[in-house]
C-alpha cells in the first residue's frame, strides 16, 4: 500500500483531490494533514471521511516538529502539497501568514522529506508541489505568448512572491539534495468547496443574498479558468507519468473578463432559479481596484498535453454550470461557511478600505 501525505487536504482544491482519489484507488493510503483554517471544511469530505484508506490529521505544517510527528508514523511515499495560503488581498493586507505556510512550510516539509528519504529509498518517493500562475507576473492585452514552463518568474503580490519562493525551494532541494520532486503551475480554478472570498463563489453566493456583487476597478482584468476536477485528474497524471524534475503548467484555455463571468454568472443563476436576469446584474458594484492588479493571466499547456495526454474535460460554460448548480444544491455546505470571514467578503465596505 502507497502511503500518500497530502497536505491541505480540506481546503478547496485538496479536498476535491481527495474526493477523487480516495475511493478510485482503495489500494492506496491517503493521509490529509491540514491546519483547518478559515477556508478549510471537513465538511468537503464527508463521502471520503468513512473510508478505510483515508486517515486526518490536524497541524501545520509551519510546525516542523508536527510535520516530523506525522512523517514518522506514516512514512509517506508520496506527498501531494496543495496546503498554502493562497488569497491575493488577504497576502496583501497580511504578509507575514503567507511567508509562514508557503514558504516556512513548504520548507519544513523538504527539510523532513532530505532527512527522512535515504539515497536508497529516493527512488520510490516523489515531492508534488502545487503552484499558480501568478508567479510569472502579468500578460499585457496584446501579447500574444502564453506563460510556459520557462517563462521567467516576476511575481507582483505578497502571495504570488512567497508561492516563487517555495517553487524555488523545491527546485533547490531537487538539484542540491536529489529530493524527487515535480511542480505543477495552474491557472484560475473554480468548483465546488472554493471559499468566497474568490471570484466565482463570492458572486453565486451574494446574488443569492441580494448583496453587492463587487467587481475591482472596470472589471477588465483576464484570468484562464480551470475546473477544480480537471486540474486535479492533471495532477494525478503528472505524479504517475511526469518526470522527475520537471514543472508541468496545467490550464483550461478559458481566458475570460472579470465583468464577462460576473454577467455570465447571472444569466445562469436565472436560468436556473427561473428568473429575471436584470436585478442580479444590478447588483454589480464596480469598487477601487485592488493594489498591484495584474492584467492578464494566461498559461500555455502544451507540454502535459504533448507529453502525458492530459486536456481539460470541462468548458468554461459546462464548468461554471456544475458550480451554480452545486452550490445551490448545498444549503448545508453554504450555511457552515457563513463566519465572520465569509461576513467580511460580502460587505461592500471591505472592497473601499
Amino acid at each position: 500500500m502507497t502511503n500518500i501525505l497530502v497536505t491541505g487536504g480540506a481546503g478547496f482544491i485538496g479536498s476535491n483531490f481527495l474526493n477523487l482519489f480516495v475511493p478510485r484507488y482503495p489500494e492506496h493510503n491517503f493521509i490529509n494533514f491540514d491546519k483547518l483554517t478559515y477556508a478549510a471544511n471537513l465538511l468537503n469530505l464527508k463521502s471520503t471521511k468513512n473510508l478505510s484508506n483515508y486517515t486526518f490529521e490536524q497541524g501545520d505544517i509551519a510546525n516542523y516538529d508536527r510535520v516530523i510527528e506525522i512523517f514518522e508514523k506514516y512514512n509517506p511515499d508520496i506527498v501531494v502539497h496543495f496546503a498554502a495560503e493562497s488569497h491575493v488581498d488577504r497576502s496583501i493586507l497580511g504578509p507575514s501568514e503567507f511567508v509562514q505556510t508557503n514558504i516556512i512550510g513548504t520548507f519544513n516539509l523538504l527539510e523532513v522529506c532530505r532527512k527522512n528519504w535515504s539515497d536508497s529509498l529516493k527512488r520510490n518517493k516523489l515531492f508534488h508541489h502545487v503552484s499558480t500562475d501568478e508567479v510569472y507576473g502579468s500578460l499585457s492585452l496584446n501579447n500574444t505568448n502564453l506563460f510556459t514552463e520557462i517563462t521567467p518568474y516576476a511575481p507582483h503580490s505578497p502571495y504570488s512572491a512567497s508561492k516563487a519562493s517555495s517553487d524555488h525551494l523545491v527546485r533547490a532541494y531537487y538539484h542540491t539534495y536529489g529530493i524527487p520532486i515535480k511542480i505543477t503551475n495552474c491557472s484560475n480554478n473554480y468548483g465546488p468547496y472554493q471559499f468566497p472570498e474568490k471570484l466565482i463563489p463570492l458572486m453565486i453566493l451574494n446574488a443569492l443574498n441580494n448583496k453587492p456583487l463587487p467587481v475591482y476597478g472596470k472589471g477588465e482584468n483576464i484570468r484562464d479558468w480551470l475546473y477544480v476536477e480537471d486540474h486535479c485528474e492533471a495532477i494525478w497524471t503528472v505524479i504517475q507519468k511526469g518526470n522527475i524534475g520537471e514543472t508541468y503548467n496545467i490550464g483550461g484555455n478559458n481566458e475570460w473578463k472579470n465583468i464577462d463571468i460576473v454577467n455570465k454568472i447571472c444569466d445562469i443563476l436565472s436560468v436556473e432559479l427561473k428568473k429575471n436576469p436584470l436585478p442580479f446584474k444590478k447588483l454589480i458594484t464596480f469598487v477601487k481596484d485592488r493594489l498591484g492588479h495584474d492584467l492578464r493571466y494566461a498559461i500555455d499547456s502544451t507540454k502535459i498535453k504533448s507529453e502525458l495526454h492530459w486536456q481539460p474535460r470541462e468548458t468554461f460554460e459546462t464548468g461554471l454550470k456544475k458550480t451554480i448548480k452545486w452550490y445551490l444544491s448545498n444549503q448545508k455546505w453554504v450555511d457552515s461557511i457563513k463566519t465572520g470571514e465569509y461576513k467580511k467578503w460580502i460587505d461592500i465596505n471591505y472592497y473601499r478600505r
